[in-house]
């Protein structure tokens, strides 16, 4: 797999050059063209994961997101009932004609619904391997055991050789990379990067990692040190989605440039402010404000509701669109 840049590490990526196409006269336009970012994940109709999280996600943050479908939820905000997968020829038809017209600089793996998609994605990110993979390991709990052990098998043998940065809960990483661990201590998140580097993995970003005090810590290590560190106050509620829109914030990140650990680091500051604005859609879970910068601040709100109304010309003239934090 291609190397990443990073604080410790200073290997430049290069990117493959786009395709061929017509000359015309842009001004400008494709040096300042977000970055392409290529996800292969699963339609969510709830809106809290999947497909849904990452294009908003890697629009929020500055990417052009390209959205290749492997499957489809039947869930809402509180659970997942069922999962309908794509034909691997149908993942290959998507991916294959949109890498042949845009210059993709990172590819995110989200949940891909088989150990035939996963292979199909494997031989895609083969061809271009010049390109970096984050792969997000999520949850499987909610499926069947012997679709579980099918689909983390096909993973760890085929799609983890082509793994940039490995991205998951703790608890999820540990119990699928190290299964037979002993100690009565939990691994730490070098632990569980020396077992991802096995399958040839260089960096792990690990999730929820417990601390004492209603804290968490997500660690960014590979099998020889911690690159970074992050510790986190619990929320007192329960989301779905901030895994998806995790690794395609750090997804985005990397594709704009960024390096490994300052890309960590924004990824891990979206998502806690997209958590602290985080609202409840329905009766399930919340999920998180991934657009949140957009939102009107409380003392705006206030002071819009004090101004006498204006002229809709007027308005739509003079439209700005709100400031935000995000780096693009």
């Amino acid at each position: 797999m291609p190397p990443l840049k990073q604080d410790l590490v200073h290997d430049h990526q290069s990117i493959p050059p786009p395709p061929e196409s017509i000359d015309i006269e842009d001004d400008g336009l494709e040096d300042a063209s977000p970055a392409c970012v290529l996800v292969f994940n699963a339609s969510d109709p709830s809106g809290a994961g999947g497909l849904t999280a990452d294009i908003t996600t890697i629009a929020s943050v500055g990417g052009h997101p390209i959205a290749v479908v492997t499957g489809a939820y039947a869930r809402d905000t509180a659970q997942i009932f069922d999962h309908f997968s794509f034909d691997d020829e149908a993942v290959a038809e998507q991916a294959r004609a949109v890498l042949e017209d845009l210059p993709v600089q990172a590819i995110k793996v989200g949940f891909v619904g088989s150990p035939e998609n996963i292979s199909t994605i494997a031989e895609i990110t083969t061809d271009y391997d010049e390109v970096p993979v984050i792969a997000y390991m999520p949850n499987l709990s909610w499926w069947r055991d012997e679709l579980i052990d099918e689909y983390l098998d096909a993973f760890r043998e085929l799609l983890l050789p082509q793994t940039s940065v490995l991205v998951g809960n703790h608890s999820t990483l540990w119990r699928w990379l190290l299964p037979d661990w002993t100690s009565d201590r939990s691994p730490t998140a070098r632990d569980i990067a020396r077992a991802a580097s096995e399958m040839g993995v260089p960096y792990t970003l690990v999730t929820g990692i417990p601390l004492p005090e209603q804290f968490v810590e997500n660690v960014l290590a590979s099998p020889q040190t911690v690159l970074g560190s992050g510790k986190f106050e619990l929320f007192d509620a329960t989301f779905s989605g901030a895994g998806d829109t995790l690794s395609a914030a750090l997804t985005a990140l990397v594709a704009s440039g960024n390096d490994l650990g300052e890309a960590t680091s924004e990824a891990l500051g979206y998502l806690d402010r997209c958590l602290d604005a985080g609202f409840r859609p329905g009766m399930g879970h919340i999920v998180p404000d991934r657009m949140f910068w957009a939102q009107p601040d409380d003392d705006e709100a206030e002071g819009d509701e004090e101004e006498p109304p204006i002229d809709e010309a007027q308005a739509l003239e003079g439209f700005v669109m709100p400031p935000h934090d995000t780096k693009h």
